[in-house]
């Protein structure tokens, strides 16, 4: 019986041996006696378990490699890693991680990856000259996705906790290069600029972000009704509560503060 519509597969009779039975993608799972209450309670839980996992069949532990793990985690990141329906930028951060992991490692099982593996493959981002910081985000990358495997029982828990042993890289402390300071734009060269600007829309917008530090994406979706122009007691000032910000998958509240001189923008 096919298990891809959208009515899970039957619980049935093996007429043979009187045992109950349900087939999952083309392979027979037997449940003890037909009729009997163990029996039923185990279709439900290969059934829930079926469905859980994509409605594929769980592939024995021993036999996952990295790379099939790499691939059933890309997919889940894909439907995770969405904001507002768009791909976020972590994407783009972990199919780097990923592509790395799986050219030195693909073809390993995921209970011989190690934690001496994993600096392993730290390494190639060092060779690389990726910057320190950048590094340490892709190798939590990587024990975020091994981290998964455990969940979706794809991975032993000791092999995870075993890459936790991992600690980032310190500063001054590697031969892994610092990234620069991200600095603000001098404000003479902001000037420069919106003198060559020829909507008057677009340089307040600029002159908006230059006077109150807020991000593009949260100007863009700026709205009265999320505007507080008593100032939350404050005076003087309007408090901006953004509907959606960089931080909000943490739960982490966004205030931005604006003044007289942004208000008159």
């Amino acid at each position: 019986m096919r298990s891809h519509g959208k009515t899970p597969p039957s619980y049935r009779k093996h007429k043979r041996s009187g045992q109950a039975i349900v087939s999952l993608n083309g392979k027979d799972f037997y449940l003890g006696p037909h009729g009997t209450n163990s029996s039923k309670s185990e279709y439900d839980r290969l059934i829930g378990e079926w469905l859980a996992n994509g409605r594929t069949v769980q592939v024995v532990t021993q036999q996952i490699l990295v790379s099939d793990l790499s691939a059933a985690y890309w997919k889940f990141a894909k439907g995770y890693y969405v904001k507002n329906g768009k791909p976020t930028d972590e994407l783009a951060g972990l199919k780097t991680a990923i592509k790395a992991i799986n050219q030195a490692y693909g073809e390993v099982t995921v209970n011989e990856f190690g934690p001496l593996s994993l600096e392993a493959v730290r390494n190639r981002f060092i060779e690389a000259d990726h910057c320190r910081k950048y590094i340490n985000q892709n190798v939590g990358r990587i024990k975020r996705m091994f981290k998964w495997g455990v969940s979706r029982e794809l991975v032993p828990v000791a092999i995870y906790q075993a890459l936790s042993t991992v600690v980032g890289l310190r500063k001054h402390k590697t031969n892994a290069r610092e990234s620069a300071p991200v600095l603000p734009v001098d404000d003479a060269v902001i000037d420069k600029t919106l003198k060559h600007v020829v909507s008057s829309v677009t340089a307040d917008m600029i002159r908006f972000q230059r006077l109150t530090g807020c991000r593009p994406g949260e100007l863009f979706v700026m709205r009265p009704c999320d505007l507080d122009r008593t100032g939350g007691g404050h005076k003087g000032v309007w408090l901006y509560h953004p509907e959606s910000h960089k931080m909000e998958h943490k739960e982490r509240h966004r205030v931005i503060v604006i003044g007289p001189k942004a208000q008159k923008v």
